[in-house]
């Protein structure tokens, strides 16, 4: 089981061989591509690490209705990544940056959509609050990291649309907590499976 000390020693690993998730087909070729960035965000609990994660609201315009890491497009006034994804998560959940320590970042995911995603892996203190932002946020919840680092949930799957067949990752989750299920796919399902690749790289 990873927990905070061996992440940190893993983030803290240079130059460490491994292969991340190939792209998926892009089916807005004619959008022009936009920099964007998410926090992948590791709750430290007794149990365990637990991913915190949002479900988007249903009117947006981009992957609406969707499980996603907290985050967004990057601004020319953040500076880099790792801030875009602080300052969106704050946005988007009131998760303030005093509870938030990063370990680092996994490579930059290209979306369907032509959003070039950097995932920004942090470790989270427990104790905050959180303010979800009602117009973007439906609900902010949390899996088990464990369930989201074994294979064995990693489904491989496809789907025909009117752009041609697309074939993505998922990982439903059902919660025994809530009682609800979630589907986890796209671009979210593949950066877990970026970080499974790299936290299970050989040394």
């Amino acid at each position: 089981m990873w927990s905070a000390e061996l992440l940190r020693a893993r983030f803290a690993m240079a130059d460490l061989p491994w292969h991340p998730e190939p792209l998926e087909e892009r089916f807005f070729k004619d959008r022009e591509p936009a920099e964007a960035a998410v926090l992948v965000p590791l709750v430290q609990r007794e149990d365990g690490l637990h991913v915190l994660l949002t479900l988007r609201t249903a009117h947006l315009n981009d992957h609406a209705g969707q499980i996603s890491f907290p985050g967004g497009r990057c601004e020319p006034e953040d500076g880099n990544p790792i801030e875009t994804a602080l300052r969106e998560t704050v946005e988007e959940t009131g998760l303030t940056r005093n509870y938030i320590e990063v370990l680092g970042t996994l490579p930059v995911y290209q979306t369907a959509t032509n959003f070039l995603v950097t995932p920004v892996v942090a470790l989270i203190q427990p104790g905050f609050q959180l303010q979800p932002d009602t117009f973007e946020v439906e609900e902010v919840f949390e899996v088990p990291f464990s369930f989201l680092m074994d294979v064995a949930n990693h489904q491989q799957r496809s789907l025909h649309t009117p752009l041609g067949e697309r074939t993505f990752y998922a990982m439903p989750y059902d919660s025994p907590a809530s009682k609800k299920s979630y589907f986890i796919w796209g671009a979210t399902a593949a950066m877990l499976r970026n970080l499974y690749h790299f936290l299970n790289a050989k040394a």
